[in-house]
């Protein structure tokens, strides 16, 4: 008979081992491998049956176990030690403290991000932006720097995957309860649980309860939608991640962006944590915390226009993806209906925000990711190529400005070291965290290659056990399977690829001739075995297909021992996988990914990288810490690009990897290879790291934005944040009439038009209504291309001469100043008016610029 309701009891423990609940309940020991030791020394066996859960272990147990440990001395000692580190961890001040950044910094961050991938036991996450979120989060708690995690609980997590037997993916989505996981409510002073809700269209409302997930110092707040009060329809809110269609996913968002900011703020009232005063949009699903944010302020007095500038100035957004479809974009109408009767956000001006208002936009839908650049002050990329690729995406929000002045950024994603190394890598750095790289370098050849052994020998045990479940799972019985016995090598050149399987990132790229690839596989000297794991979203058939065509060449038996694909990739599966492959494969169609962390985690292993140079790699890539994978950027056949690229792969594997790791001294070590490991440690150490990421972001775009946002106010209140409003509504009212007139130039002194010489400008301007105040006058100069588009511009600025009288009296400014020719051969230049405001970020702020021929600017929908 089938349950009509489930949930978990969870185990009461005798009050020796009440400190284990505390212990469970911080999710610091997913990181933390002693305490991670002290639950598997309980029951190594059911440590091992609950995936390394500690809750749904000591739920398995027999009651005189438990009574066993209530009376085990020497465990109570350790428990008593464990308790008393987790006590310190929380507690000592850390970097954010002692680097003197709590100063100048704010004094709380509030990060929203649709999913986080903390650990297996919480299965939040789907790929990539989750995992980021979770090592954000945690590298903030080992930094101390006061963040707030807000995000949603999804029931039944993304899914888990599985495979018929033609080697189709079929998704199972498992209940989750919350019961069950290392979770508390929010309640409040009385005891009742905390409640947030959201207005939907025809007088329904959605609510929410708050879930606190404790990543070790960092309170993650998760809203789940499954409580009474909610109609049924609006129970299944929080169903699961990324499913559902647009009006789902659309309350889904509405309910991580204002429903997270209502659960921000019970909880910091409720608890005493402060305030944020930086608000961190980790991709445009959560921003609509934007509109609650001017909600509040509107509620204070601030016209929509002033809450905006206190909005945007706190307010850092990050782009995750540089693929359109990555994209949430919703129809108009549909969110016109859900702020239709809101008195404080006036829908046109809402719905202006997320227009797409440049050539190509779509004047139907409302996009997510421009909404979030239009509430943000700052605004970055994940790597530097994603950066300059952002750049080029959204030019069309600031028209007349080149690429580079664009106001996007990048911070280069990071991985968390004590969730992804491995414990022996961090022994020989000397630190269970890994953090001492040079030290790992230094270590006897035969060490650093004795550990990639145990490391390879590990996976290969690993894959042997997953895939044997698979094939069961497929139907096969066990009387066929006793080739598994043999699959890979723990002596064999391991190579692993696992990601997601959109199309960009070309899982089946290897495949491009199976011969040849089937040749390298089965190589009698240098043979290669290649570990592939990935899943493609529900609705995308045709990444599917691509698994579907990977597992069924997997499955030939001629190769079936050197290629497998694992399914159900998670966190456990992908910490086996980068510690354990010798070289980690990366081959996106360049430039679509957007950073790509796996290889980071892989390399901090000791493994090397094979790429296209895209996202990190094309950064920090040297020719020494692994190899470059040609990328065929000018081919515009996509079939003919992969076939020239994947030869290139094939010819790096022939030519340059395998004989690099087969090629051994007397003591069976290869030299030349570990000599790569040496300076992939090295080189990329302390780059790839989290946190370096997080010290970037609190120093470049929290400190800043703290600062921007305290701009704003004075001792009136919200002074300088009305002034700004006014005057940028003022300006943009009157820049039509922004005109240049004239433009002269000469060299300056006897030598001409000499290297060494000076530009005299001389420019005269109308102005309108506006000052010489509000406006900048610059000139634009550098070398032509044959169109004479200037590459890669400079910039000087002008100076309002002293004597305006009698332009004045015709409306005009006379500037002028000097540029100076100090590189040989073309040279060109024009001169353009921008406007000018001691609290603007960005001279690209507003879009709005002026040059010789014709005003350029924005319309509706304006960067205010």
């Amino acid at each position: 008979m089938k349950a009509i309701r489930r949930f978990t009891v969870r185990v009461t423990l005798p009050e020796p081992l009440a400190a284990l609940l505390g212990l469970m309940l911080n999710l610091r020991w997913s990181w933390h491998a002693p305490t991670a030791d002290l639950f598997a020394s309980i029951d190594p066996d059911a440590w091992q049956a609950a995936n390394g859960d500690p809750i749904a272990m000591l739920s398995a147990l027999p009651p005189e176990r438990i009574a066993a440990l209530a009376a085990d001395p020497d465990f109570l000692g350790r428990l008593a030690e464990a308790g008393q580190g987790l006590r310190h961890y929380m507690s000592v001040p850390r970097w954010y403290a002692d680097a003197g950044v709590a100063q100048a910094g704010p004094a709380a961050v509030a990060y929203f991000s649709p999913e986080y991938g903390i650990t297996a036991a919480l299965p939040q996450y789907s790929g990539g932006l989750g995992i980021l979120a979770g090592d954000h989060l945690k590298s903030a708690s080992d930094l101390g720097v006061p963040l707030i995690g807000v995000g949603l609980l999804y029931r039944h997590g993304y899914f888990t995957q599985s495979l018929s037997a033609d080697g189709w993916q079929a998704e199972r989505y498992p209940s989750d309860d919350p019961n069950g996981q290392p979770l508390e409510l929010l309640r409040d002073a009385a005891g009742s649980a905390v409640h947030v809700a959201v207005s939907l269209p025809a007088g329904r409302q959605l609510a929410a309860q708050v879930w606190v997930a404790q990543v070790g110092r960092i309170p993650l707040l998760l809203l789940d939608s499954y409580v009474e009060e909610n109609e049924p329809d609006l129970h299944e809110v929080t169903d699961r991640l990324y499913g559902g269609g647009s009006d789902h996913r659309l309350r889904q968002e509405l309910l991580l962006g204002i429903g997270g900011m209502r659960a921000v703020r019970a909880f910091c009232a409720l608890t005493g944590h402060p305030s944020p005063e930086v608000f961190h949009t980790n991709e445009g699903h959560a921003g609509f915390l934007g509109l609650e944010r001017i909600r509040e302020y509107a509620e204070r007095g601030l016209s929509f226009d002033e809450a905006i500038e206190v909005c945007r100035a706190g307010t850092v957004f990050t782009t995750h993806t540089p693929v359109p479809a990555g994209i949430d974009r919703f129809g108009r109408e549909l969110v016109r209906q859900h702020f239709d009767d809101d008195p404080l956000l006036p829908v046109d001006q809402v719905l202006a925000l997320g227009a797409e208002t440049y050539p190509g936009g779509d004047p139907d839908v409302f996009n997510m990711a421009v909404m979030g650049m239009r509430l943000a002050q700052r605004v970055n990329g994940v790597s530097v190529l994603h950066g300059q690729v952002s750049r080029e995406m959204f030019a069309g929000l600031w028209p007349g400005f080149d690429t580079r002045e664009v106001p996007i950024g990048s911070v280069t994603n990071g991985v968390h070291t004590p969730t992804w190394v491995a414990s022996e890598v961090g022994f020989l750095t000397g630190d269970p965290a890994g953090q001492d790289w040079e030290r790992a370098a230094a270590a006897p050849a035969g060490e650093i290659w004795a550990t990639r052994r145990l490391l390879r020998s590990r996976l290969v045990a690993e894959t042997r056990r997953r895939l044997r479940a698979s094939w069961r799972q497929r139907g096969a019985s066990g009387a066929e399977l006793t080739w598994i016995d043999d699959v890979l090598d723990e002596h064999v050149l391991t190579i692993g690829f696992a990601r997601r399987v959109p199309s960009y990132k070309r899982l089946t790229l290897m495949l491009n001739d199976p011969a040849q690839l089937s040749q390298l596989l089965n190589d009698p000297s240098q043979p290669l075995q290649i570990v592939v794991a990935g899943k493609a979203h529900p609705a995308d058939d045709g990444g599917k297909a691509l698994i579907q065509q990977m597992v069924q060449y997997t499955d030939n038996p001629d190769v079936r021992r050197r290629i497998v694909f694992l399914p159900d990739y998670d966190m456990a599966m992908a910490r086996t996988l980068v510690q354990g492959c010798d070289v980690w494969l990366n081959n996106p169609l360049r430039p679509l990914e957007a950073c790509g962390t796996s290889g980071m985690k892989a390399a901090l292993n000791g493994a090397l990288n094979l790429s296209v140079r895209d996202g990190w790699w094309d950064e920090w890539y040297d020719g020494g810490n692994g190899w470059e994978i040609p990328s065929a950027d000018g081919v515009a056949d996509i079939a003919r690009r992969d076939e020239l690229e994947a030869q290139a792969l094939y010819e790096l594997l022939a030519k340059s990897v395998a004989p690099l790791f087969y090629e051994r001294d007397a003591d069976d070590v290869p030299q030349g290879w570990v000599d790569r490991i040496r300076h992939t440690l090295r080189s990329l150490g302390p780059k790839v790291q989290a946190e370096r990421m997080v010290r970037e972001y609190v120093t470049a775009l929290y400190v800043p934005a703290a600062a921007s946002s305290r701009a704003l106010t004075d001792a009136d209140g919200f002074g300088p944040a009305r002034e700004l409003a006014a005057w940028k509504k003022r300006v943009i009212a009157a820049w039509p009439q922004v005109r240049i007139e004239h433009v002269e130039s000469e060299a300056a002194g006897s030598m001409g038009q000499r290297l060494g010489s000076a530009l005299a400008v001389r420019v005269s301007v109308a102005l309108g209504d506006l000052t010489r105040d509000d406006v900048a006058v610059e000139v634009v100069y550098g070398r032509p291309d044959e169109d004479d588009e200037i590459v890669r511009a400079a910039y000087a600025e002008l100076s309002a001469e002293a004597s305006q009288a009698a332009d004045a009296a015709e409306g005009a400014v006379r500037y002028s100043g000097e540029v100076s020719l100090d590189r040989p051969g073309p040279f060109g230049y024009t001169v353009r008016v921008l406007p000018r405001h001691r609290l603007l970020d960005s001279r690209a702020e507003l879009g709005l610029v002026t040059y010789p021929q014709a005003p350029t600017g924005m319309t509706n929908g304006d960067l205010r």
